[in-house]
């Protein structure tokens, strides 16, 4: 019964909006007073949740990503990619996904990517003709790309609670995001089709080459910190520490960052941490308390008793996930999820290390989703116009990304081909 009254609790929070964290949060919180628990121990379990090495590559990641941003990285990607691929019919839609290849090397973050290359991209493609409704889609659906290449913030958190290598999981989720790039590619290929009217830009070697003098910086970054940690030369909390490094160097080389703005820099990056901090603490005490009430056994014992097979189980946890991803927040679902289906999984002999993957993008997809979507309430803020009209832009793209949810599904040893190669 307590169980019951504590998912009423949950549920009834987050249908009034109240932030995830706080929705798991007070009913956790009256859940320990009532069954006797010492508030002690709540505030013990809320903060070594945090107290992780692992995790302390979160807010250097995301303090990385906020100097790319600030630095102007996204516009010199967007102007190489168009001077390279400007006669392309559609190209600002292949822009659109080559340039978020590009940035998730330096952001991990589909929020980000989102807020930084929608500015750029949105009224570039309005200025030559394409539809609203698909530069907000190819712009929205590219944005997943970020947090599913490395340095992937989720893949972080993923891998410090379920004890896996990060690197490893690094590399095995870059087949995958090319994988995404690649579906996106296709998608844009059959609706530009659609769109008789897009202007085309001039090719001109000497653009191409000014053009590719100014992203020469920005493309180091992602080989130092990924050929870092993917080589054993870095952990991944040491490259980030280099790559904000070198990022600054960049912006102020760059001239583009300055001292005055480092502490606005500051700033949005400890208001993104701890959001997502608080939420990691308040999803592990509620963790506690689904183990204390042996849910991860009898969700055990209930898909053992539905499937025998390991694939029917990734289905099962894929769609899991897809349900979960469109109502709260992907960081609260994978600190509350991932403790659970980690022994379930190696009951399957699933390799973690898949199911990372797996849930990485099952739960990215509802990054596009209502009623939660952050990424469409972004994108709506950036063009000004309704959520419901981003999703009716993304919906096309989202056959792709499935698309890929499959193939991982169907083909787990190719996840692993990658850190098999590299030994990690």
């Amino acid at each position: 019964m307590s169980l019951v009254l504590l998912s009423v609790g949950i549920v009834g929070l987050l249908v009034l909006r109240v932030p995830v964290a706080f929705s798991f949060l007070g009913p956790s919180l009256a859940y320990m007073i009532l069954t006797g628990q010492s508030l002690g121990l709540s505030l013990r379990l809320i903060t070594n949740a945090t107290a992780s090495f692992p995790l302390l590559a979160v807010p250097l990641f995301i303090l990385l990503g906020a100097i790319a941003n600030h630095a102007g990285i996204a516009d010199r990607l967007f102007d190489f990619a168009l001077a390279v691929l400007g006669r392309v019919r559609g190209s600002l839609g292949y822009v659109s996904v080559g340039v978020s290849v590009g940035f998730s090397w330096m952001s991990g973050s589909a929020v980000a990517d989102a807020a930084a290359l929608g500015k750029v991209q949105l009224p570039a493609m309005e200025r030559n003709g394409y539809s609203r409704r698909f530069g907000l889609g190819v712009t929205g659906a590219a944005a997943l790309i970020a947090p599913v290449m490395p340095p992937s913030i989720p893949a972080v958190i993923y891998a410090g609670l379920a004890a896996v290598s990060t690197g490893g999981l690094f590399a095995a989720s870059v087949m995958p995001a090319l994988l995404m790039a690649l579906g996106l590619c296709v998608a844009v290929f059959v609706l530009v089709r659609r769109q008789p009217d897009i202007v085309r830009t001039e090719f001109r070697w000497s653009r191409v080459a000014e053009t590719g003098k100014r992203v020469v910086g920005p493309l180091g970054a992602p080989v130092i910190i990924l050929g870092g940690i993917l080589s054993g030369w870095f952990t991944p909390t040491e490259a980030a520490s280099v790559g904000v490094a070198y990022m600054l160097l960049l912006g102020f080389a760059y001239r583009t960052v300055h001292v005055r703005d480092l502490p606005k820099i500051l700033v949005e990056t400890v208001i993104t941490t701890a959001a997502i901090m608080l939420i990691v603490s308040s999803a592990s005490l509620l963790g506690w308390i689904l183990a204390r009430e042996r849910v991860p056994q009898e969700l055990s014992e209930l898909v053992l008793g539905v499937t025998s097979d390991a694939t029917m189980f990734m289905v099962l946890t894929a769609l899991l996930m897809l349900l979960l991803g469109t109502v709260i927040d992907a960081t609260a679902v994978l600190v509350l999820v991932v403790p659970i289906l980690l022994p379930i999984s190696a009951r399957f002999d699933v390799d973690p290390i898949v199911l990372g993957v797996l849930v990485i993008v099952s739960l990215m997809i509802g990054l596009l989703t209502p009623p939660v979507g952050t990424v469409l309430y972004i994108l709506a803020s950036v063009a000004g116009t309704r959520v419901g009209e981003v999703f009716r832009g993304v919906l096309p793209f989202l056959a792709p990304l499935v698309v890929v949810l499959v193939l991982v599904i169907a083909f787990p040893d190719a996840v692993l081909y990658l850190p098999e190669v590299l030994g990690l």
